[in-house]
């Protein structure tokens, strides 16, 4: 499941001074060879290390449904991703340009309604449904935005993987539906801008400052929260790690990755999350999986793998 921000969440750039901002039309840095190759491996490899900790940090989060509530743990993970990412990188606001503030407001927006819209739809409609739901989102990004036939052909393996792990139910609530169609609209919103915010602005700069902005968002929704549900030491233990684990890391993760791998290899790559959660609810949870559930698991890495090996860009 996907609840960190972003989930950022893209081609590699040269190194930019933290004092400078990036010009907005700085052409990508084309690599060849073993430069393109190792690119290519290290976002594989941020892209898996960003899934567990996500996945992670969700099912530790979740310990804090009982006291904090869904909406609770989401402003709380709002405020840790905030902290962290401004103690990272102080963004230098006054140098900021039209073109750089817009994505980093929109990126903000996105990344609060897309957390609290899937939490919510969860809450509604059940994980499954709630997350399968979700991945149409980085699902449109990779047929979209693909070129080749076997990119189109993974992407739909995958997403028959996903369907067949997750096994979603049938249900009549149209407002969870609805919810969680708008969490995969924020997903695929959250690639693009996650990809314009990285290469617009230097560093990790955009991330802090639209970590900031979404965090004064929830500011007056965990006042009432703090008020109605005082938390108790271990939910917003529970909570505060999963700010770290599913919003934080993950956001820094993604900026990374989306300046070393297209948009269309990362929506691709987000097919793997259910896959990691199965894996973190087998091993911290002792959630047991059965045959059509390893088959599903398979089929997605399986789909994962041949994109990446096929790939050119």
């Amino acid at each position: 499941m996907r609840t960190r921000p972003a989930p950022a969440p893209a081609t590699a750039l040269a190194p930019v001074s933290a004092s400078t901002p990036a010009p907005v039309s700085s052409p990508p840095v084309l690599l060849d060879g073993p430069a393109q190759s190792g690119g290519r491996l290290a976002g594989v490899a941020t892209m898996i290390g960003s899934g567990l900790s996500t996945q992670t940090g969700a099912a530790i989060g979740s310990l804090a449904f009982p006291v904090l509530g869904p909406v609770g743990v989401v402003a709380v993970r709002q405020y840790v991703a905030a902290v962290v990412l401004l103690a990272v990188s102080w963004p230098r606001l006054r140098s900021f340009t039209w073109s750089q503030w817009w994505p980093v407001a929109a990126l903000a927006v996105v990344f609060g309604t897309m957390n609290l819209s899937l939490y919510s739809s969860i809450e509604r409609v059940g994980l499954g449904l709630a997350v399968t739901l979700e991945f149409l989102g980085p699902l449109t990004i990779a047929l979209a935005t693909s070129r080749r036939r076997v990119d189109v052909c993974c992407a739909l393996i995958a997403a028959a993987g996903v369907i067949t792990l997750m096994r979603p139910q049938a249900t009549t609530d149209y407002v969870g539906l609805a919810l969680g169609l708008l969490a995969a609209a924020c997903w695929a919103s959250y690639i693009l801008l996650n990809r314009t915010v990285g290469r617009r602005i230097p560093g990790a700069q955009g991330a802090a400052a639209a970590s900031g902005i979404s965090a004064l968002m929830f500011l007056p929704v965990g006042v009432v929260i703090a008020v109605q549900h005082p938390p108790t030491a271990g939910a917003l233990a529970c909570a505060v790690a999963a700010g770290l684990l599913s919003s934080a890391v993950p956001y820094l993760a993604d900026l990374f990755t989306l300046r070393h791998v297209p948009a269309r290899a990362f929506g691709l790559f987000m097919s793997v999350n259910p896959v990691l959660a199965a894996v973190v609810g087998l091993i911290g949870l002792g959630q047991d999986l059965g045959g059509p559930e390893w088959a599903s698991i398979g089929a997605i890495v399986a789909a994962n793998a041949l994109s990446i090996l096929t790939s050119r860009d």
